[in-house]
């Protein structure tokens, strides 16, 4: 059982970089979600293509967000088609939480959110100042598991109180 402190570039070396590795589900919450990049060979390529790899191989993913992605997010996101028929997505505007969970036995709990500057490749002069925790630790895995869980069935949105501004509200 682990408990690693991850800040600066280690977001992309350790938590980023797990992504691929996933077996079977992989869970991720975010505040904000832009067109992230990630390492590819000498180049780079959409994060969203790793996504679909993943859903390819038959990885069940989903996706919390608390807003509509940019032009350049939903350009990329249109180049994967299996994208639209495979990813199980999310918009609730009252998402603030950060976290991915790897195979429901790792989980990534912080600061940073599904960009470049916050949990992607940019340098160390570009990146925010983030934090967060990655761990196997069953107790704290549970809980991230429970917190994106509650949010992804609708546990909160009968007390909500912001339904105005939630695009696909799930009851």
């Amino acid at each position: 059982m682990s408990v690693e402190f991850i800040s600066g570039k280690d977001h992309y070396d350790k938590v980023v970089a797990r992504v691929s590795s996933v077996k079977k589900s992989l869970w991720i919450g975010t505040a904000d979600i832009k067109d992230l990049h990630v390492k590819s060979g000498n180049s780079s390529e959409p994060f969203l293509s790793i996504l679909a790899k993943l859903l390819k191989r038959g990885v069940e993913i989903r996706l919390i967000h608390a807003k509509e992605p940019g032009p350049a997010f939903r350009e990329d996101f249109d180049r994967y088609p299996i994208l639209k028929t495979g990813l199980e997505r999310m918009l609730c505007p009252r998402v603030h939480f950060k976290m991915l969970i790897f195979d429901f036995d790792t989980a990534y709990i912080g600061s940073a959110n599904l960009t470049g500057a916050g949990i992607g490749m940019k340098s160390s002069n570009r990146r925010n100042f983030e934090a967060g925790i990655l761990t196997d630790d069953p107790s704290l895995v549970e809980a991230a598991i429970e917190q994106f869980d509650s949010v992804w069935r609708g546990a909160h949105c009968g007390l909500c109180g912001r339904k105005q501004f939630c695009s696909d509200p799930i009851n």
